[in-house]
């Protein structure tokens, strides 16, 4: 019986003389002599090509947060095993927002930090400015329906538009310090705020009384969140955020400036509304519940207490610097 090779593969025996063949023809050609990684890197390069092409005729496919609009190219999308590390890169620059006031915000003061737009379609008249912004600069939008927007603000309170932007950097002390306009000055220094309610009703009636800006202690993990600035109903944009140094050093560094510190307390402290508040004052704002940190409230120029009926043991920190502010404005006249 005699026994035939498989058309497929090399015939048996020796290998002819002299350097391999690259005739595709030929049995031994180098077409058919490959490792085991360039056929792997065969397979990769056309499972890569085939889903692209899979992905371009579906416009996207299960990629639900994918902009139907978005006409930039994502680049390095599919470029290996390091390809996601950009992604949670930018991510962890971006924050999401939600609700109109927020966003309307950034549009009016940085547009340029609008990465996607996501909205109902009942909020198209209302955006109209912002989606014809989106077109003539490239930035992605797409409208979807209600039950995306819950899902991509973790919220219901979207207001029927939500967007990814780009997060902005506390400012150093220093730098605030050198930019910053001579004569009256309040802001708000937070002491273990962390709340993000709260903090966004903070930066609101920040915004309203035209503080100077919110400062937060150099360990702190409060954060500008899309909860928070949904909250503030654009005050986000107005105050900005100042990252402090060592304790020590940024109490100085203030005090150089012409500020005044003044340590807000439940009891103990000097009437808010019988105070003499200097022009350039900084309220220190403790952590609800656990109040001011002791060393900190002890440095401090002043204690003032805001004044009640005592039913109650006190206002919440946002509540307390609403009233703190009006104070101080007042004294300005």
């Amino acid at each position: 019986m005699t026994h035939r090779d498989p058309p497929s593969r090399p015939p048996r025996g020796p290998r002819p003389p002299g350097p391999p063949s690259r005739d595709a023809a030929s049995p031994w050609g180098g077409t058919h002599v490959r490792s085991r990684k360039e056929r792997f890197e065969d397979n990769t390069t056309r499972f890569r090509r085939d889903r692209a092409e899979h992905d371009a005729q579906t416009h996207g496919g299960r990629r639900r947060d994918a902009p139907a609009h978005d006409t930039r190219a994502h680049e390095g999308e599919h470029d290996g095993e390091h390809a996601a590390h950009p992604a949670r890169e930018r991510r962890s620059a971006e924050l999401r927002l939600y609700g109109l006031n927020a966003i309307h915000a950034v549009f009016s003061r940085r547009p340029q930090a609008i990465r996607k737009l996501y909205l109902a379609e009942s909020r198209i008249p209302a955006l109209q400015p912002l989606l014809k912004w989106c077109v003539a600069n490239r930035v992605g939008y797409r409208v979807v329906d209600e039950t995306d927007l819950h899902k991509l603000a973790a919220s219901s309170h979207h207001e029927g538009v939500v967007a990814d932007v780009l997060r902005e950097e506390p400012a150093a002390l220093s730098t605030w310090l050198r930019d910053l306009p001579s004569g009256p000055q309040c802001a708000i220094w937070l002491d273990g705020v962390g709340n993000p309610h709260n903090f966004g009703a903070i930066l609101r009636s920040a915004a309203h009384f035209g503080v100077s800006a919110i400062l937060l202690p150099k360990h702190s993990n409060l954060a500008l969140s899309g909860a928070a600035a949904r909250v503030a109903e654009g005050g986000a944009e107005a105050v900005p955020l100042v990252r402090l140094g060592r304790e020590d050093n940024a109490i100085a560094q203030l005090r150089s400036a012409g500020f005044t510190l003044a340590a807000t307390v439940v009891n103990g402290g000097t009437d808010v509304f019988a105070a003499p508040l200097p022009e350039r004052t900084i309220y220190v704002l403790g952590a609800e519940g656990e109040g001011m940190d002791r060393e900190l409230a002890a440095a401090c120029d002043l204690r003032l207490s805001i004044p009640g009926t005592g039913l109650v043991e006190s206002l919440n920190v946002a509540s307390a610097a609403a009233v703190l502010l009006a104070a101080w404005k007042a004294k300005r006249g």
